[in-house]
């Protein structure tokens, strides 16, 4: 099949996500004319980029949700075996100086990221052969009132250590539902910070990801429901 064009509605991107569920990566790949990596480091990446052609995202790397056209974000999310996340999911950037960023959650990029998003969950177990890897079932879904205010809260409590000067404090264990970690392709590279006495210094890029316990609470959800 060649790469479709962006949806146009909800019904459409879910229509499309159902059609390619159960397909394994080699199938999907092959559809489009894609070849799968050889280096297995290489499939996660591959493999977010797949799916996003198959279903017609279009923002690329623009701070908006990846179907642009109706407001819904692509979470591709590595699950193993028991069907739980290997792993935590990037949301986006972290503007590391108060300047570069919102400072109220409604305006944040968290927030517009995480307001409507379609979960996609594929196999990732390390025993199965990527090209065997298969995709599961989407889940669209947007946070309840309570998911938004712990999301909130970490966000808050996150974003005002930036403005405070407080980058280099923050660590990955801070946040029940929202982290912050390092984001970047290897530890010689830096980007503009401010520190507690207000000066620009050079620092880790780093990004917001959701952890793997809120990602695996919203799959469990939903496929709880279906069983029933």
């Amino acid at each position: 099949m060649n790469a479709p064009a962006p949806p146009v509605s909800e019904e459409e991107l879910c229509s499309r996500a159902h059609a390619i569920a159960g397909l394994s990566l080699a199938e999907l790949a092959a559809d489009l004319g894609r070849s799968l990596p050889g280096d297995p480091r290489r499939a996660k990446g591959f493999v977010g980029q797949l799916v996003e052609t198959a279903l017609g995202a279009s923002a690329g790397s623009l701070p908006e949700p990846d179907f642009q056209l109706i407001g819904v974000e692509l979470k591709t999310v590595p699950v193993g075996a028991n069907g739980r996340p290997t792993e935590s999911t990037y949301v986006c950037t972290l503007p590391l100086e108060h300047e570069a960023g919102p400072t109220r959650w409604q305006e944040s990029n968290v927030r517009r990221k995480l307001d409507r998003v379609l979960w996609l969950p594929v196999e990732a177990a390390p025993e199965l052969p990527v090209a065997s890897r298969r995709v599961g079932s989407a889940i669209l879904w947007s946070p309840s009132a309570e998911e938004e205010a712990r999301l909130r809260a970490d966000w808050e409590e996150l974003t005002d250590m930036v403005v405070m000067g407080r980058v280099a404090e923050i660590t990955a264990h801070q946040g029940a539902c929202l982290q912050v970690r390092p984001k970047a392709a290897d530890s010689r590279a830096r980007r503009w910070g401010v520190d507690e006495e207000g000066r620009r210094v050079r620092t880790l890029p780093r990004g917001f990801y959701l952890r793997t316990s809120f990602t695996s609470a919203i799959l469990e959800s939903r496929y709880a429901g279906l069983r029933r």
